[in-house]
């Protein structure tokens, strides 16, 4: 096994990366595959490691259970070493929406505290926020492109500042580091939505002073649906209070008959009851695939397959949603053209065999790491 290994090993970095990886997506066999950014395909190590736990569950129930146990583990430690942060920082929640609410609701607002959000964000990273203006909490609303300045300005007084990594329909790529040092030079927290980078471009949470980030696991991670992380920086832990509490929020929660509700000395505080575990096992088997590849060399290979898909557009006569650049540019990239319906596109595309998305008049593309140059080529000639 270790020569096979080994030889896998030498050939992966030798080949182009979608060459030497392929083979882990069985959908490559049924379509070209460009909706990362709605549901991905499961990379075949989390689907094998998801049919083990079932086949195992059915012959044995949970006579297995400490191997569940060590998967959660494994995916705490895999999920803190994708964004260089420390196992105890780490909560497993059902998706995005369920982090950000967490937090949200768990800090103690108060009337004529100031948020920042911004206006093209996805309602699971807006609607959160808005919600406190009922508690008396003001809500100022950006533009994501808006200069650092407009940005260092609007955090003068902030409580908190709420950002996603990549945006969901123009695929902009926020300034995480640049950004966090405003908020830590105002004394504002930082809170990312990072569900449309992570798993495609690197993300370190000490160099971005990122207080807490949520990201759900089927998109640019590889996972199922249902399963994401949830990231609270260690310190700021006493000052979110967990808003649904169960028996597995407490540090005493393997003993049934105690009844101390001292919480988990970690972010294990923010989990409430049984865990997802059939997609802990998918999740944990992603990010191990992923880390295995290296992040470093995914993110310029899909960088380039964005700047291909946007540049082949526009010399199709398609309008591109916002300005690419090397550091703004992602997996994402939204076209559309005057008189061709998003949807009919869409349609006309899957008969071809590519899969995209329509969003809000939009044709969205979004490519992972195992996509060719070639398959891009052949998206861009299919186009009306």
């Amino acid at each position: 096994m270790g020569c096979n290994s080994d030889a896998k090993s030498s050939a992966a970095g030798s080949a182009a990366i979608w060459e030497a990886y392929r083979d882990q997506f069985p959908v490559t066999q049924e379509a070209v595959y460009l909706n990362h950014a709605g549901v991905a395909p499961l990379v075949k190590a989390a689907a094998d490691a998801m049919k083990r736990l079932a086949d195992d569950a059915c012959r044995f129930g949970s006579c297995h259970y400490s191997e569940w146990l060590e998967t959660y583990e494994g995916l705490r430690m895999a999920s803190a070493r994708l964004i260089g942060a420390h196992r105890d920082e780490i909560a497993q929640v059902k998706n995005t929406s369920e982090g950000i609410a967490t937090i949200a609701l768990g800090l103690d607002w108060r009337s004529g505290d100031k948020v920042i959000v911004f206006e093209e964000e996805f309602p699971a990273n807006f609607f959160p926020w808005k919600r406190l203006e009922l508690k008396g909490v003001q809500v100022v609303c950006l533009s994501a492109s808006a200069p650092l300045e407009r940005i260092d300005e609007a955090c003068r007084g902030a409580r908190l500042l709420a950002i996603s990594f990549v945006q969901y329909l123009s695929g902009y790529r926020a300034p995480l580091e640049a950004i966090g040092e405003i908020c830590q030079r105002r004394g504002c927290l930082f809170v990312v939505d990072a569900i449309q980078g992570l798993g495609a471009f690197p993300l370190d949470v000490r160099q971005a002073h990122i207080d807490a980030l949520a990201a759900d696991g089927h998109k640019w991670m590889l996972g199922p649906e249902g399963c994401g992380i949830l990231y609270i920086r260690k310190d700021l832990q006493d000052a979110i209070t967990p808003v649904e509490f169960g028996w597995t929020n407490v540090a005493a929660h393997r003993d049934y008959a105690s009844r101390d509700m001292t919480l988990r000395p970690d972010a294990g505080r923010y989990e409430c009851g049984t865990l997802n575990t059939i997609g802990c096992y998918g999740l944990r088997a992603a990010l191990d695939f992923l880390l295995s590849v290296g992040i470093d060399r995914i993110a310029p290979h899909v960088q380039a397959l964005g700047d291909q898909v946007a540049a082949g557009a526009a010399a199709k006569g398609y309008e591109v949603l916002g300005t690419r650049t090397p550091a703004s540019g992602a997996g994402i990239v939204s076209i559309r053209k005057p008189g061709l319906d998003a949807r009919w596109v869409v349609s006309q595309l899957k008969s071809k065999g590519f899969i995209a998305a329509p969003r809000q008049g939009w044709i969205r593309i979004s490519p992972h790491f195992y996509i060719s140059p070639d398959d891009i080529a052949r998206l861009v000639e299919a186009l009306e």
